[in-house]
């Protein structure tokens, strides 16, 4: 899960005043070119590869802050509020610290800014190669981030998959299922498929799809009645009218329905105990044989 701590603006603001204070502290020494420079020569090779790594980082945290602190005061939220788009940012801040990191240790070699950057170049296209579902999967990871269709907090249905949204990473989604479990899956996969967002629908739907014996004689008709009894105690969880059942196939032996309950608001807890209710309910009546 995403931890409080990307949001708390303060603990952030004192990591900027530090890399302040160290970057000034570093640009007077090479300025003034103290005598310990002369005497040990990697320490001034140190110092010049942490000026290379704090200054970009220190502008970049500054930068990320005002628009952080922007999106905020633009979108009314909450300081603790969890979101895409300040995900979105938090990733990309922490790429370019660690190419900033890159260039700093490569700066205590003794090539030259051209053939670091030739070498660089030469190296992320050999990377980008070998590690393309990867790429794929973190530009992917990007755009989701970045979009107003998922958000963190989210009830989704992917497939086979339904759950909370818990996180998203540059390489996965994180999913927790009604059974509590985590479900990862890679942001490629999600990117190519269908999704149903049922926290930006108003009402959420719940599906149960089930079979009968033909020999039980039971109709749609029948089965919407017999549910509605067994629903009617959930009547403030549940829309009025919001149940039907619909004939999905008929086979030789068996009919397979699929009854569909709007519910007013998703409640995980009541969610599973209407689930349950209709499942018993359903369970009975296949034991059973119509009588007119």
């Amino acid at each position: 899960m995403i931890e409080d701590r990307e949001r708390k603006t303060g603990k952030e603001i004192v990591m900027i005043l530090i890399k302040a204070i160290v970057y000034l502290f570093l640009v007077y020494l090479y300025i003034n070119k103290p005598i310990v420079y002369s005497e040990y020569p990697v320490i001034g090779k140190l110092a010049g590869a942490l000026m290379i790594f704090l200054g970009p980082s220190l502008l970049v945290s500054i930068i990320r802050l005002i628009i952080i602190y922007w999106y905020i005061r633009k979108h009314k939220f909450k300081s603790n509020i969890k979101d895409n788009f300040i995900l979105g940012i938090n990733r990309i801040v922490s790429l370019l610290d660690v190419i900033f990191l890159g260039l700093a240790v490569l700066s205590l070699s003794e090539v030259t800014l051209k053939d670091i950057v030739f070498s660089v170049s030469i190296v992320a296209a050999a990377l980008a190669l070998i590690f393309k579902d990867y790429v794929t999967n973190m530009i992917n990871g990007l755009i989701i981030m970045f979009s107003d269709r998922l958000s963190l907090g989210d009830h989704i249905k992917m497939g086979e998959h339904e759950g909370k949204i818990l996180d998203i990473t540059l390489i996965n989604m994180i999913l927790q299922n009604e059974d509590s479990d985590m479900v990862i899956i890679p942001n490629s996969v999600v990117f190519s498929s269908v999704i149903i967002n049922q926290s930006k629908q108003n009402i959420k739907k719940l599906s149960i799809e089930f079979d009968m014996s033909i020999a039980n004689g039971y109709t749609p008709e029948y089965i919407e009645n017999h549910l509605n009894k067994i629903i009617a105690p959930y009547s403030e969880n549940v829309v009025e009218g919001g149940l039907t059942v619909k004939t999905i196939s008929i086979n030789k032996d068996v009919v397979i329905f699929k009854a569909m309950i709007l519910l007013k608001r998703y409640d995980k807890v009541k969610e599973r105990e209407i689930r349950r209710a209709v499942n018993t309910g359903l369970i009975r009546l296949s034991a059973t044989l119509k009588t007119d």
